[in-house]
């Protein structure tokens, strides 16, 4: 991961629980449940910062995934509840990478690190229309952006 670099000026915290179906046959929380996670991490930062699934749709937004990686650690195992920390790890013109911890939540125990990179854009003509990447406005930037 190279986006572990400075902290960012919102971090957010989601938990989830590991269920049955997102488990493998062993037991333990199967590798795309933390790309679902990255994903509703992600939404739920901009919701934070006041861009909801509302705003967005008003406003003719979107973020498209670009990229996604993850670092596996240890396994959580079905029923345990775990902590995903996300924040802005770089700010772009257009595109930011954001940066996801995934912890136990009863010990702090690290389980995976993932980032994914995402573009700032709006619908052309509305949902289903083709989308630009822009610059994000400057006080969402300044929400989110790394602190030097």
């Amino acid at each position: 991961m190279n986006a572990a670099a400075e902290p960012a000026a919102l971090t957010t915290r989601l938990t989830r629980t590991v269920e049955w179906g997102d488990c493998d046959p062993a037991g333990i929380i199967f590798y795309p449940t933390y790309y679902r996670w990255m994903d509703a991490a992600s939404w739920h930062l901009f919701a934070q910062a006041g861009y909801d699934a509302e705003r967005m749709r008003a406003e003719h937004r979107s973020l498209p995934l670009v990229h996604a990686q993850c670092d596996f650690v240890r396994s959580p195992r079905f029923g345990d509840a775990c902590t995903v920390e996300t924040a802005v790890a770089r700010m772009g013109g257009k595109s930011f990478t954001v940066r996801h911890r995934f912890l136990r939540s009863d010990d702090g125990t690290e389980l995976a690190v993932g980032q994914e990179t995402r573009v700032w854009c709006r619908y052309e003509a509305g949902p289903g229309s083709p989308l630009r990447g822009e610059p994000l406005p400057p006080a969402l930037r300044a929400l989110l952006a790394p602190q030097a």
